[in-house]
């Protein structure tokens, strides 16, 4: 039997803690997708965190979706994890962006109720079956023969399982600053988890330090709206989940607008007198920040020429007047930060209820993981969320999704789960990390999918739903209910082929030359017709027959989106359908680039560091050319 001593972890000693299919080290966004997903898939899951006030907490904006991310949440819901419910369920606001450019571009954005938002996923992961939720801290892996085994917390509990998940944020090793101010901590101020990192590297992993901020919170009854914007939600009924239904909507006199206000000169010259003072350049923070969520100090060195910078005040929830300034994300000294805020129209008598700071913390570097997530250094293994270098909720909730599949799915001995690029934005993200890396928080830009016309907001369930019921996340029910959606979208766009409109139809003409268009000399299909940029589905019923069914909503959306741009969509299917001869020619996972003759210096060092699983991942590496992949392309059918 082993000594008390010998069983020591920090000062506590060390007892089974019990046996479980699947742990999962951390709670927020992405921590709780990947628990109740392995749950749901039927393991014996456990959710270790470090504290259960931080249970899908909201330490930055308090808002859902955007520009990509709204995407993201709508392929989540799709594959059946749980953050579209949840923000349905706990909005204060909705809207859905860009709504004057194409359907590849839109996407939806709701304000949360960030408590509210807390304690409803907090409540969803008490009540599911499979799932127990503890509050502790992970100071080790048990890790034998390069394989996890399990964790080790501070209170001295072995938990062993068949799959660890690692979503621990920003958390890791965190670091707050603000001005001369630094301490250890974790968003928020919540407990920072130091061993877990020193844990990896010991066994080996590269960890990278990565920096992030939050602006200053205020007092609600000291804003001066009245000089500034109102921003309301849309009066549109909107979701992010598939299932909520449309009579679950808040109207725009029960939403909470936000309001939009600017900085100005004097803002920024009272920046640029106290840059002495700033941790991002007086050297005090090392970490690398955001590109596309600067701070306010940075916006100005960056963007001297500008005379002013939006600010956005967002409330925190309907329980609380505090409120986010959205924009002003600093780590000035607090006394400089009252200034900033002062300096501002409509907060110039703003009570600060909270000072922004900035937080540094650990990042284990992506390319060191399998595009399932899984680590290559340690089996059994999965890291997610900010840990593997990405910003934002949506980015970590959809990599926590991949993450739990993938480790319920090892526990209980089936194939892992990917997702390509031309499948989701998700399958973006994670190829980015893992064939790219990141040298900055990662951040999701419909710029990043070559696809993005395929893998829009609004056909999520149609691309992903049939995934989510074979791993068994969608119900039968649900999947069924999608299928006939479909059916319905087929049949329409079949019967619109059908339907024909004839140039001696004088409504028609005399429509068509109101838009200034020239009047119809042969007959068209409705399919054709519809492309035309003034014409829409309800248009088009005035000058046909209506289908035999009053058809829903999104089966309209669909009908018209698939018609209008059926060109652009064909000519992505056809680069999709190109790319898969190379997705399907796998390397060997035990190749010696080496041996392969011909390849350059560059590609050769960048192959071997990534180990690209096929041909198509290693033809996106950075520093591997095409002649690379030809060469390798002819070593592997040899």
């Amino acid at each position: 039997m082993k000594s008390a001593e010998a069983l020591k972890t920090s000062d506590a000693v060390q007892y089974e803690g019990g046996d479980y299919d699947v742990i999962v080290v951390g709670a927020g966004h992405a921590g709780s997708e990947a628990a109740l997903a392995a749950a749901r898939m039927g393991n014996k899951t456990l959710l270790v965190t470090i504290s259960l006030e931080m249970v899908a907490f909201m330490p930055c904006n308090p808002s859902v979706g955007g520009p990509a991310k709204g995407i993201v949440v709508r392929e989540i819901d799709a594959l059946g994890g749980e953050m579209g419910h949840n923000i349905d369920k706990t909005y204060v606001q909705m809207r859905m962006l860009n709504t004057g450019k194409g359907p590849a571009v839109r996407a939806l954005r709701a304000q949360a109720d960030k408590h509210a938002y807390h304690r409803q996923m907090k409540l969803t992961i008490e009540k599911q079956p499979n799932l127990t939720l503890r509050q502790a801290t992970v100071d080790q892996l048990i890790v034998e023969d390069g394989v996890c085994k399990g964790v080790i917390t501070n209170t001295g509990a072995r938990y062993h399982a068949k799959a660890v998940v690692l979503t621990v944020g920003t958390a890791a090793r965190g670091k707050i600053i603000i001005g001369e101010l630094q301490y250890q901590s974790g968003p928020n101020n919540s407990k920072s988890a130091v061993k877990l990192s020193e844990n990896l590297e010991k066994l080996g992993f590269d960890l990278e330090r990565f920096k992030t901020g939050t602006p200053p919170r205020v007092n609600g009854n000291t804003i001066h709206y009245d000089e500034t914007e109102e921003q309301p939600g849309d009066q549109e009924v909107h979701h992010f989940s598939f299932d909520t239904p449309d009579s679950h909507y808040l109207s725009v006199s029960d939403q909470i607008s936000c309001w939009l206000t600017y900085t100005n000169p004097g803002t920024h010259n009272l920046i640029r007198a106290n840059l002495d003072r700033a941790p991002m350049f007086s050297g005090v923070i090392k970490g690398v920040g955001p590109r596309y969520c600067p701070s306010i100090e940075d916006k100005i060195v960056r963007f001297a020429d500008k005379d002013r910078h939006q600010v956005f005040l967002e409330p925190e929830g309907r329980d609380t007047d505090e409120w986010y300034l959205d924009g002003l994300s600093t780590s000035m000294p607090e006394e400089i930060q009252q200034k900033i805020v002062h300096s501002v129209k409509g907060l110039e008598d703003a009570e600060l209820m909270r000072p922004g700071y900035a937080i540094e913390y650990d990042v284990v570097a992506p390319y060191q993981l399998h595009p399932t997530l899984e680590t290559k250094l340690v089996k059994n293994l999965y890291t997610a969320g900010q840990t593997n270098g990405t910003s934002g909720y949506e980015e970590a909730a959809g990599q926590g999704l991949i993450a739990g599949i993938n480790a319920g799915l090892r526990a209980l001995g089936k194939k892992p789960f990917v997702l390509k690029r031309s499948d989701a934005y998700i399958g973006v993200m994670i190829d980015d990390l893992v064939t790219k890396g990141t040298k900055e928080p990662y951040r999701l830009l419909t710029s990043r999918a070559e696809y993005r016309l395929l893998l829009r907001h609004d056909n999520a369930d149609f691309r992903l739903m049939a995934k989510g019921h074979a791993i068994g996340l969608v119900s039968d029910e649900r999947y069924a209910k999608m299928e006939a959606k479909k059916q319905q979208v087929e049949a329409e766009i079949a019967r619109l082929k059908s339907e024909k409109l004839k140039p001696n139809d004088q409504a028609v003409n005399n429509f068509i030359q109101q838009h200034g268009d020239n009047p119809l000399k042969d007959a068209v299909t409705a399919a054709d017709f519809i492309k035309r940029p003034y014409v829409d589905y309800q248009t088009l019923l005035k000058f046909i027959p209506g289908p035999n069914q009053d058809l829903d909503r999104h089966v309209i959306e669909q009908v018209e989106i698939q018609l209008k741009y059926a060109g652009y969509i064909k000519k992505e299917e056809q680069k999709v359908e190109r790319m898969k001869r190379m997705e399907n020619k796998r390397i060997p996972a035990n190749i010696d680039y080496d041996q392969v003759d011909g390849l350059a210096t560059e590609g050769r060092q960048k192959l071997e560091k990534i180990r690209p699983e096929t041909l198509a991942q290693a033809s996106r590496i950075s520093g591997v050319n095409p002649a690379d992949i030809a060469i390798l392309s002819v070593y592997i059918r040899k």
